[in-house]
């Protein structure tokens, strides 16, 4: 299976069915807050992990009433829920597929190729279980069953191998050692513009509004992006740091909250203070 992923991130020839998908997903899903609404930056992480709960746990939960006897009904509403249950669970995958790099993008291929099968499979299960053929509705349930079992190890590769749709910023604050760090004369800090500087070789931004100040990593936690490259842009009222590179935007101050993805996780600030006109900053 390692073998058959690691073909799969490195098959160039994917690219030319994704890169039109990508630009189709990304024409129909125009409306940002509509993207914004399926990244899952509502809830704090990203949307697609959750809402595939739905179908998984009723398509499992079919597998294992199709066993007993005299469930016939039971089967079939389970596989009726997780059927109807995938398909905004798919777009909410598309969406965030769209804001990947290119290797990670041909194994969500994959993982959406082998889960359309499993919801194709599960679609004609329905429609034999609903016209009386409940022996070939069982049949293309374990078909559908085994081919989403696939997709969902693509998944897994997809996050936890690639980092897709993972906060990439948030293990380089375990490399700041404890304690208060000295970071830069408050003198010297121009008023609302970012500034970039390293706390024990961690890349951080500072940006001072007033007096106050606010630290957070300098690395987006959806590809890493360098925020300090980025633009300060007031939305709905609040400064914000956008990314140079897919464009997710983080409070500079309210705790670092995104307010528009493809991130789907807050930016990890970090606690200030200014002592004999040095400003500090620490974990918190």
């Amino acid at each position: 299976m390692r073998a058959i992923t690691t073909r799969i991130e490195q098959a160039s020839a994917l690219d030319r069915v994704g890169d039109r998908l990508q630009r189709a997903v990304l024409a129909t899903l125009r409306p940002q807050r509509v993207r914004d609404l399926l990244h899952g930056v509502w809830l704090g992480h990203p949307l697609h992990p959750a809402m595939v709960q739905v179908p998984v746990g009723a398509w499992i939960s079919a597998a294992v009433v199709d066993l007993l006897p005299g469930q016939r009904r039971a089967a079939t509403a389970l596989v009726a829920v997780g059927t109807v249950s995938a398909v905004p669970a798919a777009v909410a995958g598309l969406n965030d597929w769209a804001a990947l790099n290119r290797d990670q993008r041909r194994v969500g291929l994959a993982h959406a190729a082998a889960n359309t099968v499993g919801l194709a499979c599960y679609a004609g299960s329905l429609a034999a279980r609903l016209t009386g053929r409940h022996g070939l509705g069982r049949t293309l349930a374990y078909l559908g069953l085994g081919a989403a079992g696939g997709g969902a190890y693509l998944g897994g590769h997809l996050a936890y191998k690639q980092g897709a749709q993972v906060n990439q910023s948030v293990s380089e604050a375990h490399l700041i050692g404890d304690g208060w760090h000295p970071v830069a004369d408050l003198a010297d800090l121009p008023d609302r513009q970012l500034v970039t500087r390293d706390v024990d070789d961690v890349s951080v931004i500072l940006y001072r509004h007033g007096d106050d100040v606010t630290v957070m990593l300098e690395r987006c936690p959806h590809q890493s992006g360098p925020l300090g490259q980025g633009e300060v842009r007031q939305i709905d009222g609040h400064p914000c740091v956008v990314c140079p590179w897919h464009g997710s935007a983080f409070r500079l101050n309210d705790g670092g909250k995104v307010v528009h993805g493809p991130a789907a996780n807050d930016q990890q600030m970090l606690t200030t203070r200014v002592v004999d006109g040095v400003l500090q900053t620490r974990l918190p």
